[in-house]
C-alpha cells in the first residue's frame, strides 16, 4: 500500500500583494506550506509577483483586479493545473473571487467572498446572491471521491463565540442571521470547519482590525476558513493560525491561517 502524503494547506488574505510581498515571502520560507490560498491581490493580472514567488518555490496562478479583490493559488514545488476562474452562476459578475485548481492532489477552491457592508442594501444583497452560488458549486464538489478544500476570506463569523465582542458587531454584514444560515447550510453538505474541528471551543481568531491595538490584545474575529470534504476530513491531523504575521509591522489584517492533513 503506498505511503499516505502529509499536506500542509493554507489560506491568507495578503490586503494587497504588493504592500505585503515581503511578508508573504518571509512566511512561505519559514512554515514551508504546499499549498495556498491568497485573496484580496489587489492588483492587475501584470503586477503578481510569479517570478518572486517562483524563486521562493512556488508555481501560481491568479486572477486579479485592479485596487480590489483578486485570488491566487500557489503550489510547493508545483504549478496549480486550474480547473474553474469565476464562480458559476452569474456571466455578469466580473469581480474576482472565485479560482479553483488541481494541486499536490487536492481540488482547491479559493475564495473571497463579499464583504457586504454595509446592510442592508445593494452589497449585501450581492453578498447573499454570491454565498448562495457558492453553495450550490460547493455541492457539486462535497460529494466527489477524491480530496477537496473549500479555502479562502469567507467573511462570515459563524457564532458568536468567533468574535471578541459580539455586541460590537451586531449591525455588521459578516454576523448577520441571513449570512450565518447560508454558512450553516453549507456545513450541512458534509463539509468539515476544520479550526473549529481541532480548536473545538476553544477561542481561535484569524482577523484583527488596526483599531485600539486589537491584534496585540487578540481582540479578534474567525472569518477566514478551510472547508474539507469527508474524504479530506478524514485525514485531517492539526489546524492553526499564525498569528505571528499578523503582528508584524505593516502587516495584513489577517493572519495565514492552516491545517495539515493526510491524502
Amino acid at each position: 500500500m503506498p505511503r499516505r502524503k502529509l499536506l500542509k494547506l493554507a489560506t491568507f488574505n495578503v490586503n494587497g500583494i504588493g504592500a505585503r510581498l515581503s511578508q508573504l515571502l518571509s512566511w512561505l520560507e519559514v512554515e514551508q506550506p504546499d499549498v495556498v490560498a491568497l485573496q484580496e491581490l489587489k492588483a492587475l493580472d501584470q503586477a503578481f509577483p510569479a517570478a518572486q514567488l517562483e524563486d521562493a518555490g512556488y508555481g501560481a496562478i491568479w486572477h486579479g483586479q485592479r485596487s480590489w479583490n483578486g485570488v491566487a493559488l500557489l503550489g510547493r514545488g508545483v504549478t496549480p493545473v486550474e480547473s474553474r476562474r469565476g464562480l458559476p452562476g452569474d456571466h455578469s459578475d466580473a469581480q474576482s473571487r472565485y479560482i479553483e485548481a488541481a494541486v499536490h492532489g487536492v481540488i482547491v477552491g479559493c475564495l473571497y467572498l463579499p464583504n457586504g457592508n454595509p446592510q442592508p442594501g445593494p452589497k449585501f444583497d450581492y453578498k447573499l446572491a454570491w454565498m448562495r452560488r457558492l453553495q450550490r458549486h460547493a455541492g457539486s464538489l462535497v460529494g466527489l471521491p477524491a480530496p477537496v478544500a473549500l479555502l479562502g476570506d469567507f467573511n462570515v463569523i459563524p457564532t458568536d463565540a468567533d468574535v471578541y465582542d459580539p455586541g460590537a458587531w451586531r449591525k455588521d454584514a459578516l454576523i448577520q442571521p441571513e449570512s450565518r444560515q447560508v454558512w450553516r447550510q453549507l456545513l450541512q453538505q458534509g463539509w468539515t470547519d476544520a479550526l473549529r474541528e481541532v480548536f473545538e471551543d476553544e477561542q481561535v481568531y484569524t482577523f484583527w482590525d488596526y483599531f485600539r491595538q486589537h491584534a496585540e490584545r487578540d481582540r479578534g474575529l474567525r472569518i477566514d476558513h478551510l472547508l474539507l470534504n469527508p474524504v479530506l476530513a478524514a485525514g485531517l491531523q492539526e489546524a492553526g493560525v499564525d498569528r505571528w504575521v499578523r503582528l508584524q509591522e505593516k502587516a495584513s489584517d489577517h493572519a495565514p491561517t492552516w491545517v495539515r492533513v493526510r491524502i
